[in-house]
């Protein structure tokens, strides 16, 4: 039973982490002091700096041989299942897209597990609520957060591709007619359609360089190592990561306040996407993500306060990462702005 106490534990460590959120929104809305552009440079820094180092500082903490490996079990089941649904939907139905499908996936798979999780469930179920949401968090910001970027890179690629185009003089007997110029040469357009393989290496070149591709795997091998041999983490080497990630959750409500607040003080209307989007967002977050979660913790067999903790965790809001993604990407992040 939540008594008043707990719930006053979670609004005091959840509300200063919202202060980010309401400077940045009041920052270009009423006070204007961003332009579109710097509010574009500002989720960059989120992208590629703030939210790698905070992952890697909090992951290298973990304890890995301590998890529970059933919990996890039902996570890569569920969000498996959700794969494997949108994938379906992607390729068999006329109604369904290759770029909603990613959206989709962020919706009902990804969720805010550190910063509203962790103080969430250690008010409900204590220090193993808390221990279970931050080995979720582990798991997504390893594995899920991963498959995310893979398909927004696979996407680029695939756009890139499409959009590529070659324009030769008026000699050149193949491709499609686009115009003529002041001069009356004609131009030609040659779409490319490139192999699997070739697009695949364009993908994983485009990953190599991202740095939250490797930054939760290296912090979790070093959780293993310093774990299993009781190493210690240099301080020098410390004292330069906690440099730019020792504000924690508040680093990553750091992308939420600037790049959320600042996207949505931009637009037009504070729902950005409209009321049908705004209600398939929140379908798929509230109850398509703890759905298959509860099919995942049924299938593995879990009972008892682990799995009102597995699914309760599954229905928590979209994750910032998430969002800072599509906006990087370009992809739906009105949608993802309202979840």
């Amino acid at each position: 039973m939540i008594g008043w106490e707990d719930v006053y534990k979670v609004v005091v460590a959840m509300v200063p982490l919202y202060v980010p959120l309401v400077l940045g929104y009041g920052s270009v809305k009423w006070w204007h002091m961003f332009t579109p552009e710097q509010c574009d440079a500002i989720n960059l820094f989120a992208s590629y700096f703030i939210i790698p180092l905070f992952n890697f500082e909090f992951t290298s903490h973990v304890n890995p041989l301590q998890m529970n490996y059933l919990f996890i079990a039902a996570d890569v089941i569920s969000k498996s299942l959700v794969l494997l649904v949108l994938t379906l939907w992607a390729n068999c139905s006329g109604h369904g897209t290759y770029s909603w499908s990613i959206t989709s996936f962020s919706l009902s798979a990804l969720n805010n597990s550190l910063v509203v999780g962790v103080p969430l469930m250690k008010a409900m179920y204590g220090q193993m609520g808390m221990d279970l949401v931050i080995q979720s968090s582990v798991v997504q910001s390893i594995l899920w957060l991963m498959v995310l970027l893979f398909m927004l890179e696979l996407r680029r690629t695939r756009t890139d591709f499409s959009t590529n185009t070659i324009t030769r003089d008026s000699g050149v007997v193949h491709g499609e007619l686009a115009g003529k110029d002041l001069e009356g040469s004609t131009n030609f357009v040659v779409r490319e359609n490139p192999s699997f393989r070739l697009m695949m290496k364009m993908v994983w070149l485009k990953l190599a360089k991202n740095p939250n591709s490797y930054s939760c795997i290296l912090g979790l091998a070093w959780a293993f190592v310093s774990n299993r041999w009781h190493l210690k983490m240099p301080s020098i080497v410390e004292g330069s990561i906690l440099i730019m990630s020792r504000a924690g959750a508040g680093a990553s409500m750091f992308s939420m306040g600037f790049a959320a607040g600042l996207f949505m003080a931009l637009q037009e209307k504070i729902i950005a996407c409209g009321a049908s989007l705004t209600m398939f967002g929140m379908i798929l977050r509230f109850v398509g993500g703890p759905g298959t979660m509860a099919i995942g913790s049924f299938a593995v067999g879990l009972r008892g306060e682990v799995l009102h903790v597995s699914i309760i965790q599954a229905a928590l809001p979209q994750a910032i990462a998430s969002f800072v993604f599509a906006k990087e990407y370009g992809l739906h992040a009105n949608v993802l702005s309202t979840a």
